[in-house]
Parts: structure tokens; sequence; C-alpha cells
């Protein structure tokens, strides 16, 4: 399995678990009882964790009741082994789980995803059934987001890998005859697996991107979108105006649209069309994927404002001729050390920090 693939399933983990505590918790309403069925269709990945979190809890709860692992028990053992007393809990407290491979559980969850999901309600749950979810609707949407600083990682239902920047959201709907994606705030990278006869549209803002088979970058401003191509091509035109009955309607580029390969991006405001695609890095445009921020002789306020998006203590540059300073470096987005030693690196530059931000000023 690629480090991809690995990031991929952790966060699907990580998803299956809080879906586990809520459904554990308290009885689920019918708004989140669609939900988890419209997570849990959204790919058989989806399922086989759920299954994985149930298993695991079912095991722990069988070592935890188990005479062998009653705290006094537990405790005289710990006071026995002066060398490693919590090694010795945590070994034998997980011994009882691993008896069997930690995946055991797979062929049989890929099998319930083919079945459906009417049979993964009589069999996730044996004392929670899930069946009393209400069955999705041809067209199902999900709805992911990220708060500030937070990236996070969906696969979809037919594979396609969706990255969320910091303070993004995204509503996903797919039917038999599209996939369409709506962005409404932040940024999204795309790895799309092609299907020649559903179109793959992402929706943001003023711009409407298809896919045609490739990896692709879409970032929202205030009245405009930023598509950077990193591999393949797509086809980049005006949105449906909202109320025009043309959202979600068109299956292939409309006439007029713009192409883009990689290294390419354009930058659509609203109202101005046609737009023109310009060369970039896309690597560079992309470095956040790796939470970096990469930039060559571009102004120190563009620089803040992007360390901004995911700082907690965002940097106020108090000097106006710092402004314009041009800079050259990279820093990571979830490291402001890092960044306040490149700040302090800059000559000339004095920079305070204080309980709520980063001040940077002329000494």
């Amino acid at each position: 399995m690629t480090s991809k693939d690995e990031q991929v399933r952790a966060a699907i983990a990580d998803q299956a678990s809080e879906w586990f505590v809520v459904n554990d918790e308290a009885r689920l309403g019918p708004e989140e009882s669609a939900a988890l069925v419209a997570w849990l269709k959204a790919s058989p990945v989806h399922v086989e964790e759920f299954l994985g979190m149930s298993v695991i809890a079912r095991d722990l709860h069988t070592a935890c009741v188990d005479p062998e692992f009653a705290p006094d028990a537990l405790l005289a053992r710990a006071h026995a082994d002066d060398k490693e007393p919590v090694r010795s809990f945590w070994s034998r407290m997980f011994a009882a789980i691993t008896d069997v491979p930690v995946r055991r559980w797979y062929p049989a969850a890929i099998t319930v995803a083919a079945v459906g999901v009417a049979a993964v309600g009589l069999l996730l749950w044996n004392h929670r059934p899930i069946a009393r979810l209400s069955a999705p609707a041809d067209t199902m949407a999900l709805h992911f987001a990220t708060r500030h600083g937070e990236l996070r990682t969906y696969r979809l239902a037919d594979n396609s890998v969706l990255h969320l920047n910091t303070d993004s959201a995204v509503t996903v709907r797919y039917s038999q005859t599209q996939r369409l994606v709506e962005l409404t705030a932040g940024e999204v990278h795309f790895e799309v697996t092609h299907e020649p006869q559903r179109a793959f549209r992402v929706v943001a803002g003023p711009a409407e991107v298809i896919d045609l088979g490739t990896q692709f970058d879409v970032r929202l401003a205030t009245n405009a979108a930023v598509v950077t191509v990193v591999a393949g091509r797509v086809a980049v035109e005006p949105s449906p105006l909202p109320g025009t009955g043309r959202l979600g309607s068109s299956q292939n580029p409309a006439t007029g649209s713009v192409q883009l390969g990689a290294n390419q991006q354009i930058s659509m405001i609203q109202g101005q069309w046609p737009a023109t695609p310009i060369p970039v890095d896309a690597q560079r445009a992309t470095a956040w994927l790796h939470r970096q921020i990469v930039f060559d002789r571009e102004p120190l306020k563009r620089i803040a404002a992007e360390f901004n998006r995911y700082a907690q203590k965002p940097i106020e540059i108090t000097t106006p001729d710092l402004q314009d300073l041009e800079v050259s470096g990279v820093v990571s987005t979830d490291d402001p050390e890092e960044m306040l030693a490149f700040l302090r690196s800059l000559e000339g530059v004095r920079v305070e920090v204080t309980a709520t931000r980063i001040r940077v000023s002329r000494k």
C-alpha cells in the first residue's frame, strides 16, 4: 500500500470511528441516520472500516470482562512486574484482541458491501440495528468540511479522492448520469477516476470545471475561483447561474470553454469571461498537500496571507513598505516556529509575538 493510500485509509478510519461513537452513544435522528447510510454507501472501504470498529469494540469488551483482565488482577501483575508495568498491562490487554488477524473482517466487509446497504443494516451492529435507517434517494448529497488549519482526505464511491485544505466545504452529489461537486468554501485537490459515461463536474463560484481525466486543484476566493491542473486536462467555463435550472444539467464541456493541461492555471472572476490560462509550477501551487508553503520572490504580504489560512496566531505586517518585500523560501503550514525563524532571518525585520498575533515591522 502506498503512502497516499495509507493516508486515505487512515482518514476513512477516523470517520468510521466518529460514526461508531455517535451511533453507540444515542439513537440517531432521521437526518443523522440518512447521513450515516450515505456515508456507508459512498464506498465499500467505508463499510470495511465501520465493520472493523464493531469487531474491535466487541473484542475489547470481551477482554475487559475476562477475569484475567479484572482491575485487581491487572494491578497485581503490574506491581509484580517492576521493570515494565505499562507494557505488561497493554501487552496483556491487547493479546485478547490480536488472536485473530486485524483485517480478518475484510472479506466479510466486501461481501456485505456487494449485497448493499440494506444488508449492512442487518449485519453491522448486533445490538443497535442500522436497518431502521431510511433508504437514500437516487441522488444523495454528501457534505465534507474542514476546520481552520485542518486538512482531510475523502475517497468517493467511484474511487475518486478529494483532499480538502483548511476552512473548506464541499457537497457531493452522485447519480447514475453524473458526478457533481459544489465547492462552497476553501480549496480542494481532486484525483478523479475517469468515467466516459458519467462526467465529473466541479462548480466553484464563477467557475465550472469538467474533468477530462486528471488531477486538479480548485481554490475559491471572494468572487473568484482559481483552477490549477497537475496532470491530464480539464475544461473550464462560467458556472451555471443559480435559479436557471442548469445546475447539474450539462454532460459535456460547453462551446466556448477553455481547456487546461498540466502546469496551467486559470483565474475566473465573477462576470469576466473568457479568461486566459497561464503557466505555473503545479507542484508548488499544491504544496499545501504536503503541509508546505513554497514561494519564490513573492511579496511578504502574500506569504503572510497564505500562512494565516492555517495559523492560530495570524501574521500582521505593521510597516507598510514591508508588504511588498520579495522573499523566497519553504515553510510548514503547521509549524509556527518555522515561520517565526524565517521572518527573523529577514534583514531589518523585527518580529513580535503577542498572545493573539505575530507582528512584523521594521527595526
